[in-house]
């Protein structure tokens, strides 16, 4: 068990695919040093694959190569598939507060967040936008938090997320995108062992604004950040037209792209790999990541069923890049 931790599985939206994409995960990883437990009911894993209460992180190891390892939160109320309901929320937000516990004290190597339903967490009162907004809050770092997409093809890092694209460019400031890159920049250097990050800065307007002649903010908001950047010693490069940096012959030159708001960095990494992208949470003192898809309500069944239609490939690859930001990490304390 040298420079392993288990991983932490919350949850989710206990009504979408959450239980059927952590079973077919322990299938697909049993075999492996990539250990994971999940906290949430066990009766929603019970009868697809077998299932051992836990409870504590370090049993997770030793029972893991036979058995899904659970640490078993049952819901308030009955779980129906593909029906969201309120009242489920609670232990929907308890499983994430739990798994945040564990990674800080330092139990699990990191947080792997399953998808859960916004608009289903308000209606119980739930006041974050996000997971991203409320880890940032549970790990007492607000307004830290950056979150980054990644992919084996391209990592994007969105300097505005969850607002209004009216907001979105309402709020952009060069010291949020200096923040924003600094962050990055570390988290490039301390998860993913990269010595000396390469950091493309995307433009906000068509062709980067054509020197001034559609739009300014090139010039006034995001080169003064690029400057001081590079005087903290960011590789980090002017202002790119954003229709151009993500093809083939541009991606190669840099390790992650810094973009200004949500679409500009998603749509580029779904189209490229929708199925292996990662939702990861920088700036916080534990490791997250995330499948980058929702909670598929509309084709969410019971492990037992046979559809078997929700694909696990983002959360694999969410479950294998925690662990590797969790040795990454573990290393560097040695």
């Amino acid at each position: 068990m040298t420079n392993r931790l288990p991983i932490a599985l919350t949850l989710g939206d206990p009504a979408g695919i959450g239980p059927e994409l952590a079973a077919a995960a322990w299938r697909e990883l049993r075999s492996t040093n990539q250990t994971f437990f999940w906290i949430g009911p066990a009766s929603l894993i019970e009868g697809g694959v077998p299932v051992n209460r836990i409870s504590a992180p370090a049993e997770a190891d030793s029972v893991f190569a036979h058995a899904l390892p659970v640490i078993d939160m049952p819901c308030h109320a009955p779980v129906v598939p593909g029906k969201p309901d309120p009242l489920n929320a609670v232990t929907t937000v308890a499983s994430i507060e739990l798994a945040v516990q564990f990674a800080l004290s330092g139990e699990a190597g990191g947080v792997v967040t399953n998808p859960i339903a916004k608009h289903v967490l308000a209606q119980a009162g739930f006041p974050y936008p996000g997971h991203t907004e409320f880890l940032a809050a549970l790990c007492k770092v607000p307004g830290r938090e950056v979150m980054m997409l990644a992919s084996p093809e391209l990592k994007v890092v969105p300097v505005t997320i969850h607002v209004s694209l009216r907001h979105a460019l309402d709020s952009l400031t060069s010291e949020r995108i200096e923040t924003v890159t600094r962050l990055t920049n570390a988290a490039l250097k301390r998860d993913f062992g990269i010595a000396s990050p390469r950091l493309a800065m995307a433009g906000l307007n068509p062709h980067a604004g054509e020197h001034g002649m559609m739009g300014t903010e090139e010039q006034t908001i995001i080169m003064p950040a690029v400057e001081r950047l590079r005087s903290l010693g960011v590789n980090v490069s002017d202002p790119m037209p954003p229709d151009t940096m993500f093809s083939a012959t541009a991606r190669p030159h840099y390790d992650a792209a810094i973009c200004m708001y949500h679409d500009q960095a998603l749509i580029p990494l779904k189209t490229l790999d929708m199925a292996q992208g990662v939702n990861i949470t920088l700036g916080l003192p534990i490791v997250r990541t995330s499948p980058d898809h929702g909670t598929a309500f509309d084709i969410a069944s019971s492990v037992t069923s046979t559809a078997g239609r929700a694909s696990a490939s983002s959360l694999l690859a969410a479950i294998r890049i925690a662990v590797e930001m969790s040795q990454h990490r573990l290393g560097a304390k040695k």
